[in-house]
């Protein structure tokens, strides 16, 4: 299904807004010192061919200001929102209206034109189907990573250069750089808000056509440079969570489309300590909403979910953070996706994350064949989950990752 174009009418950026944003340059000379957005990027002479980008703007100050920086260095920038879910589009959990509004306010003062898109098709086939598999089966996936690789740097992209853009940009913190013909993603500058992790699974003709201007800023100095240069959404909390689920309880909004299958909890010896409303519901390492009820054999820590018999529809759950079945030491992994075309070398020193918020681990990847992989760590990882990503690294050089299968002791 072709996706829903709707222009929204602005003032020309060729006409008054021009003098506007002459002065914003102005004000940045005197306050921050922005760097290049093409400094490092793929493309190059960006400035003397005057090419046209198209900005992802999502109505929040990240992809805001990567829209200033782009045009304060004198590209041709448009600016495209993206609605890719509309099934309960109510301003209770979901801001898109507002986010919509905002993007709109961000291009008038920047001078920008922007058009409203709806992905929401696109969506729901390529990605929420896919997640409801997922949980359905007893994983746990992460659907910004397919986002990402499937709507924002695909049908994002496929649209924006019907447009007629060079590349695309978002407000992603990450890094691209040529070297040798291959496109490599690095880690931003800012440690904390790297988001590598959740492009993992680009591939060289999408980051061949993509600018990431946030990733030698902090997200201090985005935020600054916004509220210097009078963008509305200066201040704008940055949004959280799976982004079709919004603020709404997770649990709520999975029981809409699959059914709860009550069983059992049960310790790694068999003892039954609770009832579970269904796997689906549930995910590794969980510690909130497990319900069990003190017992007078229990050492007084707190339960965590370690597994899932989906045979017999038994959640495994333990007690104490720190217990073995939380531990794992290897992991297989599935569909591995590596940027630069080739897998990594075997029993070579990398680094890996299991989850986004996770230290790099380090770890050698000790099979590797077709789109499986093993990868073996120096010290024990807690809670590797099914379905979440596995996400390798060489120092700075996010190199691909996979989706985990299983977790081995």
């Amino acid at each position: 299904m072709a996706s829903e174009t709707a222009r929204l009418p602005l003032p020309n950026p060729l006409g008054e807004t021009t003098s506007h944003s002459t002065k914003l340059q102005a004000t940045a000379a005197k306050s921050l010192v922005i760097p290049q957005a093409g400094e490092g990027a793929n493309v190059k002479n960006h400035l003397q061919s005057r090419q046209r980008v198209v900005v992802g703007m999502s109505g929040g100050v990240d992809s805001s200001v990567a829209a200033l920086l782009l045009k304060q260095q004198g590209y041709e920038v448009i600016g495209l929102f993206m609605k890719n879910w509309e099934d309960d589009d109510s301003d209770e959990y979901c801001s898109s209206r507002q986010d919509l509004l905002d993007a709109v306010s961000v291009a008038d003062t920047i001078g920008i034109p922007i058009e409203a898109v709806n992905f929401a098709a696109e969506y729901k086939e390529r990605v929420f189907s896919y997640f409801l598999r997922e949980y359905q089966a007893g994983r746990t996936p992460n659907p910004d990573i397919l986002c990402n690789s499937e709507i924002k740097f695909k049908a994002f992209l496929d649209h924006a250069l019907q447009l007629g853009a060079d590349v695309i940009a978002t407000g992603h913190y990450a890094q691209v750089h040529e070297v040798d013909g291959l496109f490599q993603l690095l880690k931003a500058a800012d440690d904390g808000k790297d988001q590598s992790y959740f492009l993992h699974r680009l591939n060289q003709s999408q980051l061949g056509h993509a600018m990431f201007p946030l990733g030698k800023l902090l997200k201090s100095e985005v935020r600054a440079i916004a509220e210097q240069h009078g963008l509305s959404n200066y201040a704008k909390k940055d949004s959280t969570g799976i982004c079709f689920i919004g603020e709404r309880p997770f649990r709520e909004f999975l029981n809409r489309y699959l059914p709860t299958s009550p069983g059992e909890m049960v310790t790694p010896e068999g003892k039954v300590v609770g009832q579970h409303i269904g796997l689906s519901f549930y995910t590794i390492g969980q510690r909130q909403g497990l319900g069990i009820g003190g017992d007078r054999d229990s050492t007084g820590e707190p339960w965590f979910v370690a597994g899932k018999d989906m045979a017999h529809n038994r959640l495994i759950v333990v007690q104490g953070h720190d217990h073995p079945a939380l531990l794992s030491n290897r992991l297989t992994a599935l569909d591995s996706h590596w940027i630069s075309g080739a897998a990594p070398l075997p029993n070579h020193p990398y680094a890996a994350k299991t989850r986004y918020r996770q230290a790099d681990a380090p770890c050698h990847l000790t099979q590797i064949a077709d789109s499986r992989c093993e990868i073996t760590f120096d010290e024990a990882q807690w809670a590797v989950t099914p379905g979440q990503s596995v996400v390798v690294y060489d120092g700075e050089i996010c190199l691909g990752g996979a989706t985990i299968d299983k977790p081995l002791n």
